[in-house]
């Protein structure tokens, strides 16, 4: 290893020597684009009185290519700026069968060629040759090319970190250099939003990033497996792979919420592509229903679960994510369409017209929204009749059949219909709006009834990939929902050990049974969190599927103390050890958002800076956080703080579940203190 130092040192130095000679080029070709399009509209202002409209046409369409091209050269130059800070991460030589020495290939987050002569000298980690680093080890290997199978020989393989454009190691895979880095990523403190993580995608990871043909991949992943980062990654493999059709304004993310969005926003533009628009699914629901109707909000419904022990709330929730309720509504809609019209026959100048003409027209007609329906209905009637009897009705029997075919139609509001639903199913007991405000529950049944019913039409048309996260706290209707309102390809993920909200939980066999052509896949390997940290999360919820990465710190500690002023002495002191530590982000997660302020008030109280994330926070941030189990998923910290967890707080299933969700937010550290007995789901005791 250290005979090859020097040559790759030098030849770091030369990649880093051609960047910058291309970085001058850029430079000089943007200064003389400035000045051309300066002389420009000089010229257009000196000559404005002898030019006619087409000169002037033409001259400002030559200015806007002129600035066309300068804005394509700085984002060239953003690029390789970026790129000369750490060209590459990876090397492999590969030979391919039959054509004699092999060939090295260096690869990092984007290409990078020489422009004088085109040599290669780094390879997009997206490319398809770029597989063989993350696919396989030293010996034979094969890689998937758009001329076909490539095969032949791996005969190096190496890895490089490089920071501010200094080697700080090499390593080659005869030391297990996948399981160095990838232990030494991890053990970093964490940063202002999600990583990348293309110098350490593991093979199952890539198979999933590079998977160009599913066209709704379920990916199931523990705590800390990264799936989030992984569809992320693929959602950059896939505009590489696609870039003639596919852009970054044809996907749309839907995400828990704005910190989230916040936390993963910087994933994409590392990878050198634009950020992807993200939606919430109340945002979703609220365009939908014009805003027009009140409902309340997946964090105000978990929030009451966890407040209050409402058994009716419960049960209208668990009763509305069952897989049958799809079918429910499904018939409920059968049925209002077969009682939706009543025919009547008409006699008009004395010649009958027969109430089936209005019935078949009525029934060939379903697919339109209903005021449209019924205005084509009468239209087309009017048309038969006088195509029937060869005569031309007039302008006020006209307006005899419109009236007649209105009276027709049983018509109700959507609303109305939706809480006849509930009498339908002999269970009214299920609707139960307060003040009007619909719960939670019934949003997107009420959606799926509407576009059953009514028609809806998507205002998403252009997506051509939807990325779900979470995909645990959806609905079978509201996977039922999004598969009209997108019919396009998906990337679905999610745990379904994460959920916090069991009683409208969905596991990847109920999507399954809801999406089209979808192909599952599993993660169970966890990365994010410690051994110690895993372990005692495994019994708070056990999963014997999931692998913990053995990256090794402190036990977890519980401190039990007798009042709530003594835990918040023993926080104080935890974020005081916090402040003096190199790491960076640590939360401290309350069961309830109630919770979660009052903790906050006190902290504030006590001279303490710290922020709290509510449901309408907008950014991620590192430092001190204080917020809820429900906030935080998604999101990962150095060190996080349960701040009483005891049995009088965490004592049910679902407390369970949040629990389990807060004590692997962990990446490094985890402190709980219980203010009298501890929660039976904690496996140890001080």
């Amino acid at each position: 290893m250290t005979n090859h130092r020097p040559l790759e040192d030098r030849r770091l130095a030369d990649c880093l020597s051609c960047i910058d000679a291309n970085l001058a080029t850029i430079g000089t070709r943007l200064d003389e684009y400035r000045h051309e399009i300066q002389a420009a509209h000089e010229h257009m202002w000196e000559h404005r009185r002898d030019m006619d409209h087409l000169d002037k046409a033409a001259m400002r369409q030559s200015i806007d290519q002129m600035m066309r091209s300068s804005d394509v050269l700085r984002v060239q130059a953003q690029k390789l700026e970026k790129l000369r800070k750490s060209p590459y991460f990876g090397r492999f030589d590969f030979r391919r069968e039959g054509r004699g020495d092999a060939v090295p290939h260096y690869i990092g987050i984007h290409d990078f060629r020489d422009e004088d002569t085109q040599e290669a000298w780094v390879y997009d980690w997206r490319a398809p040759v770029s597989s063989l680093f993350y696919d396989f080890e030293t010996g034979p290997a094969q890689y998937v090319a758009p001329s076909g199978t490539i095969p032949g020989e791996l005969m190096l393989k190496r890895q490089f970190r490089i920071k501010n454009s200094e080697m700080e190691f090499m390593l080659d895979v005869s030391v297990n250099i996948v399981d160095d880095v990838l232990q030494d990523a991890l053990a970093e403190a964490s940063d202002e939003g999600m990583k990348n993580i293309v110098a350490t995608i593991q093979r199952d990871q890539n198979a999933i990033i590079r998977d160009a043909d599913a066209k709704t991949l379920i990916i199931q992943g523990v705590a800390g497996s990264g799936k989030t980062s992984i569809a992320l990654h693929r959602i950059a493999f896939l505009l590489y792979r696609f870039k003639d059709t596919l852009t970054s304004g044809d996907i749309l993310i839907i995400s828990p919420n704005r910190v989230f969005a916040d936390y993963i926003g910087n994933v994409l533009p590392e990878l050198g592509e634009e950020t992807v628009p993200e939606i919430g699914m109340e945002t979703l629901a609220a365009q939908i229903l014009g805003n027009k109707i009140r409902f309340q909000s997946f964090f105000e419904q978990t929030a009451r679960l966890l407040e209050t022990d409402d058994a009716g709330m419960k049960e209208r929730i668990r009763a509305k994510a069952a897989p049958d309720f799809l079918r429910q509504i499904e018939s409920y809609a059968q049925h209002l369409e077969k009682t939706s019209f009543q025919p009547q026959d008409l006699v008009i100048r004395k010649r009958p017209l027969p109430g089936f003409v209005f019935e078949t027209t009525w029934q060939r007609l379903r697919r339109l929204p209903m005021a449209e329906r019924i205005t084509t209905t009468g239209n087309q009637a009017i048309q038969a009749f006088e195509a029937q009897y060869n005569i031309e009705l007039r302008k006020e029997e006209r307006a005899v059949i419109r009236k007649a075919v209105r009276g027709m139609v049983n018509r109700t509001t959507l609303r109305k219909a939706y809480k006849k639903f509930y009498d339908w199913l002999e269970r009214p007991e299920l609707f139960a709006p307060k003040g009007g405000k619909l719960d939670y529950a019934d949003v997107f049944p009420l959606i799926y009834l509407k576009m059953l019913t009514e028609g809806v039409e998507s205002p998403y048309g252009t997506v051509k990939h939807l990325l779900v996260d979470e995909m645990q706290d959806y609905t079978p209707v509201q996977y039922a929902v999004l598969a009209r309102l997108f019919p396009c390809r998906k990337t679905i993920l999610g745990d379904a050990t994460q959920s916090v909200n069991p009683y409208s939980a969905s596991t990847p066999e109920r999507i399954e049974a809801v999406l089209d052509d979808a192909h599952r896949v599993t993660l169970n390997k966890s990365y994010r969190s410690t051994w110690e940290i895993m372990q005692f999360a495994l019994k708070i919820s056990p999963n014997p599927d999931l692998i913990a990465m053995e990256r090794h710190g402190p036990e977890p500690d519980l401190h039990m103390v007798q009042t709530p002023k003594e835990a918040l002495a023993r926080i104080t002191a935890m974020i005081e050890a916090f402040a003096a530590s190199d790491h960076s982000a640590l939360a401290i997660l309350a069961k309830t958002q109630g919770e979660a302020k009052r903790l906050h008030k006190a902290l504030t109280g006590a001279g303490i800076d710290a922020r709290l994330l509510e449901e309408g926070s907008a950014g991620f941030s590192t430092g001190l956080l204080v917020c809820t189990p429900h906030l935080a998923k998604g999101l990962e910290f150095d060190r996080v703080i349960v701040p009483d967890a005891s049995a009088a707080v965490y004592a049910t299933e679902m407390d369970r579940n949040m629990l389990y969700v807060a004590c692997t937010r962990a990446m490094h550290r985890l402190s709980l203190i219980s203010v009298g007995a501890p929660s039976p789901f904690l496996p140890v005791a001080e």
